[in-house]
């Protein structure tokens, strides 16, 4: 089906073909000097030491949970029965890794007007088990950063972010996804900027970059500079170092023509984010007093990927009365991630705890959606959702 008003578009031009071609020409197409070229653009951009590509963001978050269950540092070393706190409303990637590694979830709530974590819920949250928030910037906006900084000192916690939805989000000038001693992003096609499938984990701290970079590629220590701080210092014979295995890792390589797609991406990225952010201000301005739906509240500069809508409490509009009228209108619509994610019944597999009734979770699960931004003005897809009366 075609939509007027679709939740993504392509951002290639002609010089991502160019960079596919030169893929082709090369006759290489496996990890090689591409991806570390993006790695070295993205890390300039998001102003972090170190940037490692993998093939997904979903990658990306397991990877970066894995590398905390093989640092050498105890005060950072995650455990299985270690809790660490989400927020009821993400991607499914964001909390399988957490189980697969023995983890417990425990989910807080969401505050109603930023849809990012309730900050005040993860103060309650936090129990002597617990060693780690995973921090999700949704929608592209940034997560109260100050605040959960502030917890993680007081308790001793490790924060983590999943950015996978937020490249570009800024608070306080600082690119979203460097707050956490790691972070993760999402090159998905329909993501900020578009490698086909990609992802990337943004760290300063050396050891988990090499850490990662040995989970990455089978636990291997082929990738490891010569002196590193995962096995020390690694023989000077290559043939010696070709298949030792010193990590339970995976293979979550990207290809070379990810890497290529995204160094041709991230040049445009700063334009991006600036043409998706005129569209929130318009947003913002039209929609602000609507009667029946509300609109996420902007935190910090938000990258503004894609724009929620949620029926305020109270009004007699239903979801499927909103859903008619946005699909007459030509959009195309999503609910926002997945709603309320602890409903769902892969849960039960969980070790988890929900903190909390999730009120407002469960309000954007039976009352909100979201629609697309783009990356091109689209001052008549704004225009037609405030004209909206029911």
């Amino acid at each position: 089906m075609t939509f007027k008003f679709p939740l993504a578009t392509f951002t290639w031009d002609a010089e991502e073909y160019a960079a596919i071609q030169s893929v082709i020409d090369s006759n290489m197409f496996s990890m090689g000097p591409r991806v570390a070229q993006f790695e070295r653009e993205f890390a300039a951009f998001a102003g972090c030491r170190f940037s490692l590509m993998v093939n997904s963001g979903s990658s990306a978050n397991l990877a970066m949970i894995a590398a905390l269950f093989y640092t050498k540092e105890e005060s950072r070393r995650l455990r299985p029965g270690d809790e660490v706190i989400v927020p009821a409303v993400s991607w499914s990637t964001t909390y399988y890794p957490l189980h697969q590694y023995g983890l417990k979830v425990k989910f807080v709530d969401i505050d109603l007007q930023t849809l990012n974590m309730d900050v005040e819920q993860v103060r309650r949250a936090v129990g002597p088990r617990t060693r780690a928030i995973l921090a999700v910037n949704l929608l592209g906006n940034p997560c109260d950063f100050r605040a959960l900084q502030a917890i993680c000192e007081e308790h001793k916690l490790l924060l983590l972010e999943d950015n996978c939805e937020s490249m570009g989000a800024t608070l306080d000038g600082r690119q979203c996804g460097t707050f956490g001693l790691m972070g993760t992003y999402s090159t998905f096609f329909s993501h900020h900027i578009s490698t086909m499938e990609g992802g990337l984990i943004c760290t300063d701290d050396e050891e988990l970059h090499h850490i990662l970079l040995c989970l990455r590629a089978h636990g291997w220590t082929r990738n490891l500079p010569q002196q590193n701080l995962v096995t020390g210092t690694k023989s000077d014979d290559p043939f010696e170092e070709a298949f030792k295995f010193v990590l339970p890792g995976y293979n979550l390589r990207p290809l070379e023509m990810e890497g290529a797609l995204g160094s041709a991406q991230v040049k445009k990225l700063p334009d991006l984010i600036a043409e998706r952010r005129r569209n929130g201000a318009l947003w913002t301005a039209r929609m602000a007093d609507h009667p029946d739906l509300m609109i996420q509240r902007e935190q910090g500069e938000s990258s503004w990927f894609g724009f929620s809508i949620v029926i305020r409490p109270g009004s007699a509009v239903t979801r499927p009365q909103l859903l008619a009228r946005l699909r007459e209108l030509g959009f195309e619509c999503r609910p926002i991630v997945t709603g309320n994610f602890a409903k769902n019944p892969v849960v039960q597999y969980f070790d988890h705890e929900v903190v909390g009734s999730l009120e407002n979770a469960n309000h954007i699960d039976k009352h909100g959606l979201f629609v697309g931004n783009h990356h091109y003005p689209i001052p008549e897809a704004v225009e037609a959702i405030a004209a909206l009366r029911f």
